[in-house]
This record gives C-alpha cells, sequence and structure tokens, in this order.
C-alpha cells in the first residue's frame, strides 16, 4: 500500500484526481504531460445542427464566447464531467453516456457537431470543430518508475509508451480499453474501466496499488 500513484492529466483535473489519492493515505505524482489552452474558432450556424457532442470538459472551459451562439442545441455528453462543465456553462444536457464517444453517438439521430480538441480521433457521422488545443510539456518521466500510473486519455498513454521507463515496473490504471490499448504492452500490471469515471479510475489504481 505504498506504491505512489501518478496523474498525468491537464490542469485543473490533475490537482483534482491528485487530491482525491492524497485523501486515500497515497502519495500522488502530479505530472501533467499536457497544457490544455484556448484556441481562436468560429461557431458555425447552429441551425445546421440538432445537438453538440462533447467529449471532453475542457470545451466547455476553454470555447470562451462563441459558446454562446450554440446554446440553444442540447449536448450529448461522454461522461459526468463533461455534462458538468457543460450544464455550468448554460448548456442543456440530454444525455451522458458512460461509454466511449462512438458508443455515444451510435444511433443518435440529425446532425451532430463535435466541440473537439485540436488533436482528436476523427469520429463517424458528425463534424468537428477545434475549440482548443492540449500541448506537450516537458516531464521528468523517471518519477513514474515504481508507481501506478492513472491514464484518462488514449493521448496521454501513446506519450507514456515513448518514455524509457522500465516497463515492468510500472502499473496501469486506464479510462477505457482503448486508453490501455494505446499504451502498448510490458507493463507490470494493467487494468482499465468499462465506463468514464474518475472516481472509479482512482478507486481502480488504488487496486492496483495493493
Amino acid at each position: 500500500m505504498s506504491r505512489s500513484l501518478a496523474v498525468l492529466r491537464p490542469e485543473p483535473g490533475n490537482a483534482r484526481t491528485a487530491a482525491a489519492i492524497e485523501a486515500l493515505g497515497f502519495t500522488a505524482i502530479r505530472l501533467p504531460l499536457f497544457a490544455v489552452t484556448p484556441v481562436t474558432w468560429r461557431a458555425p450556424d447552429p441551425a445546421g445542427y440538432d445537438a453538440l457532442v462533447a467529449t471532453s470538459a475542457n470545451a466547455f472551459r476553454h470555447g470562451g464566447a462563441e459558446l454562446a451562439r450554440l446554446r440553444a442545441l442540447p449536448v450529448q455528453a461522454v461522461g459526468a464531467a463533461t455534462a458538468a462543465a457543460a450544464r455550468a456553462a448554460g448548456f442543456a444536457v440530454a444525455t451522458v453516456g458512460t461509454a466511449d464517444a462512438a458508443s455515444l453517438i451510435a444511433g443518435l439521430p440529425g446532425r451532430l457537431l463535435h466541440l473537439a480538441g485540436r488533436e482528436r480521433v476523427a469520429l463517424a457521422g458528425l463534424d468537428a470543430i477545434t475549440v482548443y488545443a492540449a500541448d506537450p510539456v516537458p516531464v521528468d518521466a523517471g518519477v513514474l518508475a515504481g508507481s501506478v500510473v492513472l491514464l484518462h486519455s488514449a493521448r496521454a498513454a501513446a506519450r507514456l509508451a515513448e518514455f524509457g521507463i522500465a516497463r515492468d515496473t510500472v502499473r496501469l490504471a486506464a479510462l477505457s480499453t482503448a486508453v490501455l490499448t494505446a499504451a502498448g504492452g510490458g507493463w507490470q500490471r494493467v487494468a482499465a474501466l468499462d465506463r468514464p469515471e474518475d472516481e472509479a479510475l482512482v478507486a481502480l489504481a488504488v487496486q492496483l496499488a495493493d
């Protein structure tokens, strides 16, 4: 129970997850791999769409003033955190998906607009517009040796896989199977959730640390 739990997600989520870890008596390694920033964008005519798809709370945290033009459209959100951010920004949330984006939009009627990050997985059957970016920041990956690493995104998992750390000393707790797959193989022990919830991910990481 003495293992450290490493959080790679950007702020402000990194601090929240780390605080939850520390509240359970574990050491949190706070190592954001990316910094999220807004980008300049122009909202399309909302009359062209029936709903918005949001896969990250960052769309609403960093979307800026242009979001107001789309506020009449209901939001199809992946995860409770994304839904909460949408509501805080004044949007009505129609659905909160408990799996990945592809599962959420499968079978949804109408014309959909994805409020997305600059680096993203293309989703078939809907338009996407970039409203924020997540740029890599330099880190000391050596601090991850011997830890349980929490993976919130496939992009973070892919960057972790690029680090020259001893994989057989590191355990991975991933938000989904797709996220875990992006990290590759060779890790000491791995596990993935079937629902995108940060609280559940922390619990999974604690199990791996035991």
